[in-house]
């Protein structure tokens, strides 16, 4: 009767056995403990629906300017013929650096569906044409006759596809299950980006309040959906809460301590032209706690789920060995962690680093100025909410999984015992 009754030892379990009833803990947390936790937790969830209610947009505002930038109307097209010629306002010369390039360019879509005209590329042009290659046309109505339609960029619908369906089949064939829920969760969160959170902004909402409020749903949904409804998840997400608002308040005093616009390039420019009300430093804090919530999610799942798996290996193990062996993984994730996100960072400014290294400035020139001193905030503030969500997350984690074992083995002995 003991044995049948009796937990079965952690080594006799299969592998993935604590992950069960939808990845939550292989020993339930007390009625008490979830009563607790859920009274944070419920709060907090319906504090972020009322502010998906308060500012969810009417669609995307039409900006004063049309036409402009990625407005513009375009068509679809196809390069008939490519032929080298010489540049008219160019040297007359064999050389390559003298030759242009005349693509003629098919209409495949619009009203002058069929018609043809000729695109120029001029020598140093780093985009080139050939034979049958699929193409997008700029098309400016108001523009004289031979002048409505220009190539803008090359069309790339194949291969993009093709490299998501791939990424998808990994996805599912390596996670299984996993896999189609994270997938699930990846187009939540994409849906939640582009419906509420872009077009809130541009409605002229505080962009940080748009992104604490966008960036608490995906946590949400992404979570519980990837991970399940259980303890082990809702710490997770009380850990990656903590360490957004802990970034949101560093990244809103350096910012105003540094004294940074926002305004550093053509985009944030463009923007800021064609919508004057929204407030240019605020979408530079919402893009610091939007970049770091992916990298949060990965650090608290994790540091949770080696606690968990730790007070299984030794159920008699106290919060404070727990913590201390939690950190010991953690601070190897930390290290991990923060220089990925300095390498990402560093791997999307690339050009300007580039510039920077060629210009003949020192380095304390060259981080005073506010192109670069935007991205060092960026990225040290969100490496202190990664480096902070570490030994919090452990702590609480540890908290809640020794919070009633002692109780439950009792019960078990007894049971044991009869």
């Amino acid at each position: 009767m003991a044995h049948r009754t009796g937990a079965a030892p952690a080594a006799a379990r299969p592998p993935g056995h604590c992950h069960g009833h939808a990845h939550g803990p292989a020993h339930p947390v007390s009625a008490h403990l979830r009563k607790v936790i859920a009274a944070i937790l419920v709060p907090f969830a319906a504090a972020v629906a009322m502010g998906l209610l308060a500012l969810w947009p009417n669609g995307t505002p039409a900006h004063p300017h049309p036409g402009v930038g990625f407005d513009q109307q375009t068509r679809s097209a196809q390069v008939l013929r490519v032929n080298d010629a010489r540049c008219s306002n160019g040297p007359i010369s064999t050389a390559t650096s003298g030759v242009c390039q005349h693509a003629v360019v098919q209409l495949a879509s619009g009203k002058d569906a069929g018609h043809t005209f000729t695109e120029i590329v001029q020598p140093g042009q780093p985009r080139r044409y050939t034979a049958g290659q699929r193409v997008v046309v700029a098309y400016a109505p108001g523009a004289p006759a031979n002048l409505r339609y220009s190539v803008i960029d090359v069309e790339r619908t194949v291969p993009m596809a093709a490299l998501a369906a791939v990424f998808a089949l990994t996805v599912v064939a390596v996670g299984r299950l996993r896999g189609v829920t994270a997938l699930v969760a990846l187009v939540i969160s994409f849906a939640v980006l582009t419906l509420f959170m872009l077009p809130a902004i541009l409605q002229g909402e505080n962009p940080l309040l748009v992104a604490v409020v966008g960036a608490s749903a995906i946590m949400l949904v992404a979570l519980y959906l990837c991970h399940g409804v259980g303890a082990r998840t809702s710490v997770a997400v009380l850990g990656t809460l903590c360490s957004l608002l802990l970034i949101g308040l560093l990244g809103s005093v350096f910012t105003d301590w540094a004294l940074l616009t926002g305004d550093t390039s053509d985009e944030t420019g463009l923007v800021h032209t064609l919508y004057p009300g929204i407030e240019i430093r605020g979408l530079l804090l919402a893009g610091v706690i939007i970049g770091s919530l992916g990298v949060l999610d990965d650090v608290t799942v994790t540091q949770v789920a080696a606690v968990w798996e730790l007070k299984e290996a030794d159920p008699a193990a106290s919060w404070r060995r727990l913590y201390g062996a939690g950190m010991r993984i953690g601070r190897d994730h930390i290290a991990s962690v923060v220089n990925t996100l300095v390498m990402a960072y560093a791997g999307a400014s690339l050009p300007l680093l580039l510039l920077f290294t060629i210009a003949r400035s020192g380095v304390v020139t060259v981080a005073n100025s506010e192109v670069v001193a935007e991205e060092i905030v960026r990225t040290l503030v969100g490496s202190i909410g990664l480096v902070a969500s570490v030994p919090l997350t452990t702590v609480l984690a540890a908290l809640v999984v020794c919070a009633d074992r002692p109780q439950r083995t009792h019960r078990r002995g007894r049971r044991r015992r009869v």
